[in-house]
């Protein structure tokens, strides 16, 4: 389903206010959001690979936060559909706590490769690279590993180095878009498309950002008409017909 702007967007602080409302005054845990994100991601990139991932060969780069258990999430149910997934882990897996620990915990036992270091080989032949870095806690411009993984991916993806028809999903955002300006930092991903959670973030919709957003889609991770009322935003009943809804600027 295809909407047109405006819709409501959130800025960065908006968003950790829904978060928190949804946990502490809903009781929707972050696992159950959790799921639902990763799910929503699965999905979208199943329909982006032409509605099969059979054989499709799948790199998912996840960051240590809520944003790299979504990709884990994904990673689990594109590989049950038969794809070929790699996750490239942004840390050391001691580093992972809480909700994200757990999603990875079963890619182990369930034997999904998982590497945690940049292999360039995986991402130059992937299909389909899940860009689940870093969510809108974005401040700065990315260092480290996860700057070289963003640069790796990139330069997988540029036309030089890839077959026809493959891209990168990013999660939320953009790894390296600043989700309340819309300001790109260097480095930043350049999405194909972006699965945004609940509504989208202000920054997604900057113009500048578009050359890095790709499409813009927004799942639905079940949060209740009363937090957004609560909050003071009008949210018109987006999910009527569709639990992705893509976003026609």
């Amino acid at each position: 389903m295809t909407v047109k702007n405006p819709v409501p967007a959130l800025t960065t602080d908006q968003m950790r206010e829904v978060d928190r409302a949804m946990i502490e005054d809903i009781g929707i845990t972050l696992i159950q959001m959790m799921e639902n994100a990763g799910r929503h991601l699965a999905t979208l990139a199943r329909e982006k690979l032409g509605g099969k991932v059979e054989d499709k060969r799948i790199v998912v780069l996840a960051g240590r936060g809520n944003n790299g258990g979504g990709g884990f999430v994904a990673a689990r149910r594109l590989s049950n559909w038969g794809a070929e997934v790699c996750v490239v882990l942004a840390a050391s897996p001691n580093e992972y706590r809480d909700a994200p620990a757990h999603q990875l915990a079963i890619l182990r036992k369930m034997g999904i490769p998982i590497v945690e270091a940049i292999h360039e080989s995986p991402l130059l032949r992937a299909d389909m690279i899940i860009d689940a870095l870093i969510g809108y806690g974005l401040r700065d411009a990315p260092t480290g590993v996860i700057a070289d993984l963003i640069r790796a991916a990139n330069h997988a993806l540029s036309e030089a180095n890839v077959a026809s028809g493959a891209r990168i999903i990013s999660l939320d955002t953009p790894s390296g878009l600043d989700t309340t300006t819309g300001e790109i930092f260097d480095p930043c991903i350049r999405a194909d498309a972006t699965l945004t959670l609940a509504l989208p973030k202000a920054g997604l919709l900057a113009d500048a950002a578009r050359k890095v957003v790709g499409e813009l889609y927004v799942a639905d991770i079940g949060v209740p008409p009363r937090v957004y009322a609560t909050m003071g935003i009008e949210m018109p009943n987006l999910f009527a017909e569709h639990e992705i809804v893509h976003i026609q600027n």
